[in-house]
């Protein structure tokens, strides 16, 4: 039997009917039907759905970037932030004075590419703070190395070719052994020892040792076949197709990390920031956007070029006038201004006890180096007719494999403490008196 139409009430009130028995009296609506309008919003557009209200459309507030990099960064970023008047100075005195004040123009270039590092390194973090942590930890390494990119593309430019390749492994045992031992020293000086993931260190380790491999090759050819007139194009060669295979096993360490151990690396860098906030308050603090983000970035990458070509443009009055050697200037002096920011980042995690994260930053930052900004740069230079090769001095190779040797060993307990932070540091310490008289 139909259940028949809803009916009115005595009191004009609508009775709702099921069997002929009433079920439930429904309220009139205050309005007619035909004038009810739909509901105005309330800002349900603009909230997320899971509750973080949304900015409408791109803000760029230039005080706001100002006022969160200053408020938001460590002591350590504090006293870098207070270089930022060096950076103008330089900039302007480059295109005013270019004839002479070369000693000048190079200091305050060399000092004013810290603070310009450091905002993309702040930059940086602050654009993959939403990203997985993996990939956050990956973008963030990529983006703090651009710094160094961009210096030896200007030096590839300039066909500075010898101070390239100092350079390029100075970089690498500027992050073994200088980063490195001042997170175990300052580590050490806090906590009387600190573990970190194994994962980390056997998987840094067996990258660094291929890629020491990998770039030694050229070299050891052209030492075994000095007798031999063809053996200089046979190294430019094996340089080139090193580069290509190398950055092929970049490649795969991406994919490892990102897709097919993924779930070990989220879990562990998830689980040390876990024990991190337990030891620590967490304040909750004001953020950048993405697109101010954005906006510090492109202005730090340019200021950065601007101060690298400085930089490379001062080289040949430093190494001929100042008779200092391309070798320290490439091994020792460029390394450290170009990674100060990078190192920063890694030493503030290493004191506050997250030293896997020190350890994913400061090994993962070593193996960009060596699988990918060098071969990028032979490649690049293959391709505008640069001949660039990695055929390195003998004094760097043996050094650079010791080093490798060094950290390994180090790094083998999955412990640190700062007698190994002041055994690395004295390590690099004797490289620098080394490159200094060659």
């Amino acid at each position: 039997m139909d259940t028949p139409p809803p009916s009115t009430s005595p009191n004009g009130r609508r009775v709702a009917f099921s069997n002929n028995i009433p079920m439930a009296e429904i309220a009139p609506s205050p309005h007619p039907s035909s004038t009810i309008e739909p509901r105005p919003s309330v800002g349900f557009d603009n909230v997320h759905h899971r509750g973080f209200k949304l900015a409408k459309g791109i803000r760029i507030r230039p005080m706001h970037i100002l006022s969160i990099c200053w408020r938001t960064a460590s002591p350590a970023s504090k006293c870098v932030n207070l270089l930022w008047p060096l950076v103008p100075t330089a900039i302007v005195l480059q295109y005013t004075h270019p004839d002479d004040l070369h000693l000048l123009v190079f200091i305050l270039s060399y000092l004013a590419m810290v603070p310009c590092a450091n905002l993309i390194g702040f930059a940086s973090h602050e654009s993959t703070r939403k990203l997985p942590k993996v990939l956050g930890h990956l973008i963030e390494i990529i983006l703090a190395s651009t710094p160094e990119m961009i210096l030896l593309l200007v030096l590839l430019s300039k066909k500075q070719y010898y101070v390239i390749q100092a350079a390029a492994l100075g970089s690498l045992l500027a992050t073994l052994l200088l980063c490195l031992g001042v997170c175990f020293l300052c580590g050490g000086l806090i906590y009387s020892e600190q573990t970190f993931n194994g994962a980390v260190s056997e998987l840094g380790s067996d990258l660094l040792l291929t890629a020491g491999m990998g770039l030694m090759i050229p070299g050891a050819f052209h030492a075994t076949h000095q007798d031999q007139t063809a053996a200089s194009g046979h190294v430019l060669l094996i340089s080139r197709i090193t580069s290509i295979f190398l950055m092929l096993a970049y490649i795969i360490y991406v994919y490892f990390q990102m897709r097919s151990h993924h779930k070990l690396y989220e879990v562990m860098l998830e689980h040390e920031e876990e024990i991190v906030s337990n030891l620590a308050p967490i304040h909750k603090e004001e953020k950048l956007c993405f697109a101010e983000c954005l906006v510090s970035l492109v202005i730090a990458l340019t200021l950065v070029t601007m101060l690298a070509i400085n930089l490379v443009e001062g080289i040949p009055f430093i190494v001929e006038e100042r008779g200092v050697s391309e070798s320290f200037l490439g091994l020792i002096l460029v390394p450290i201004v170009e990674k100060a920011a990078e190192h920063i980042t890694t030493v503030e995690d290493a004191c506050r006890n997250h030293m896997t994260a020190a350890m994913f930053h400061c090994l993962g930052s070593t193996i960009q180096t060596a699988l990918f900004n060098i071969p990028l740069v032979v490649l690049v230079g293959w391709a505008i007719g640069r001949d660039l090769d990695l055929e390195f001095e003998l004094f760097n190779m043996i050094v650079l494999v010791l080093s490798i040797l060094v950290v390994g060993s180090f790094t083998r307990d999955l412990k640190s403490n700062y007698l190994e932070g002041s055994l690395c540091l004295i390590v690099y310490v004797l490289i620098a008196v080394g490159s200094y008289f060659d």
